[in-house]
C-alpha cells in the first residue's frame, strides 16, 4: 500500500509538472508587442548605409514557408525594383538573431524582405515625402501581406514615416557597385539631409512643417525653386493633378518620373516669399506633404 501512494504521487508530481509546461507560452522574445524606443536615433546612426559586394549569407537564402505559404528567394536582385507600403520594426526584436544569423539592431540602417538574396543593399524612396534611405536587407518579413519591407527604427525615422507607422515607398536594390553606379544611386531620387532630421518630428503636422520651411528659407533659396506635391505610380492621376494646379494657381508645373514614380512640381520658382506663400496654400489646399525641391 505504501509502495503504492509513493508511485501515486510520483504519476501526481509528473503530470502536474507537464501541465505546467504546456500552459506556459515560450517565446523568445521579451516582449509580446513591439515598441518605440526610448530615444531617437543620433546623427551618426542616420548614415546611409554602404553598399557593397557581399558573398551570400549562409542562413536564410533557401526557400522557407511561414504561416502555411510558401516564400521562394530569388538568386539575384538585379534590376530588381519595387513599389508598396513599408511598414518598421523595432525594440521587441532588438538584440535577437536576424534570418542569416545576425543580431539585430533598431538604430542600424538594415531591414527585412520575403524574397531577396541576404544581404542586399536597396534604396528606398518614400513617395510621399521624397525623403529616401540605403538599407541592408538582412532579415525575412514583414508577412503581413500588404507591406513589401520592414525597415529598421532608424531608417524609418530617416524617412519620417514613425508618425503614421507605413508609408509608400519604392524599393530598388543596388547591385552595381562600380564608383560610377554608387554615384549615380546617390544621385537618383531626392535630399534626405535638413535642418530637422535629427531633431524630434512634430506631433502637429501641417502648421510646424510649414513654419520650418519658411525658416529655412534664407539658407536654401538659392536651390530651392520647385514645390514637390504629389508622387504617384499612376500617370494619369498625377497628370490630372498637375493641370488642376496649374489652373487654379496659374503657375507652370511638371511632371518628373524616376524608376516608375511621377512626380507632380510647381514652379520654377525665383522669389522666396512667392515660394513660402505658395507652399502655405498648396499644404492648406489639401496636400499637407508638399514640399521645397533643391537642385
Amino acid at each position: 500500500m505504501l509502495t503504492f501512494k509513493i508511485f501515486f504521487k510520483s504519476i501526481l508530481c509528473l503530470l502536474i509538472i507537464l501541465v505546467s509546461a504546456c500552459s506556459t507560452t515560450t517565446s523568445r522574445y521579451q516582449q509580446k508587442h513591439d515598441s518605440t524606443p526610448s530615444r531617437l536615433p543620433s546623427a551618426h546612426e542616420l548614415h546611409d548605409a554602404t553598399p557593397r559586394a557581399e558573398e551570400p549569407s549562409r542562413g536564410g537564402n533557401k526557400n522557407y514557408q511561414v504561416f502555411g505559404k510558401h516564400y521562394q528567394v530569388l538568386k539575384t536582385a538585379k534590376d530588381f525594383s519595387q513599389s508598396g507600403v513599408a511598414s518598421w520594426y523595432g525594440k521587441k526584436f532588438h538584440g535577437h538573431l536576424t534570418s542569416n544569423g545576425e543580431i539585430y539592431d533598431m538604430y542600424a540602417m538594415s531591414a527585412a524582405h520575403k524574397n531577396l538574396p541576404l544581404p542586399t543593399y536597396v534604396k528606398v524612396v518614400n513617395n510621399d515625402n521624397g525623403r529616401s534611405v540605403i538599407v541592408r536587407v538582412n532579415d525575412r518579413g514583414p508577412f503581413h501581406q500588404s507591406r513589401i519591407i520592414d525597415l529598421s527604427y532608424s531608417a524609418a525615422y530617416k524617412l519620417d514615416m514613425l508618425k503614421t507607422g507605413t508609408a509608400n515607398v519604392t524599393i530598388t536594390a543596388i547591385t552595381d557597385f562600380t564608383p560610377q553606379g554608387l554615384t549615380q544611386d546617390q544621385q537618383t531620387g531626392l535630399a534626405t539631409t535638413g535642418a530637422n532630421i535629427t531633431t524630434p518630428l512634430p506631433k502637429t503636422a501641417e502648421d510646424v512643417a510649414t513654419t520650418n520651411a519658411i525658416n529655412t528659407l534664407s539658407s536654401t533659396l538659392e536651390k530651392a525653386k520647385f514645390i514637390q506635391v504629389f508622387a504617384s505610380g499612376s500617370k494619369a492621376q498625377a497628370t490630372k493633378l498637375a493641370q488642376n494646379l496649374a489652373a487654379k494657381h496659374q503657375i507652370k508645373t511638371e511632371l518628373e518620373q524616376i524608376n516608375g514614380i511621377f512626380r507632380v512640381l510647381v514652379g520654377p520658382i525665383k522669389r522666396s516669399d512667392q515660394l513660402a506663400t505658395l507652399l502655405s496654400k498648396i499644404k492648406r489646399d489639401g496636400h499637407p506633404k508638399a514640399f521645397i525641391r533643391k537642385e
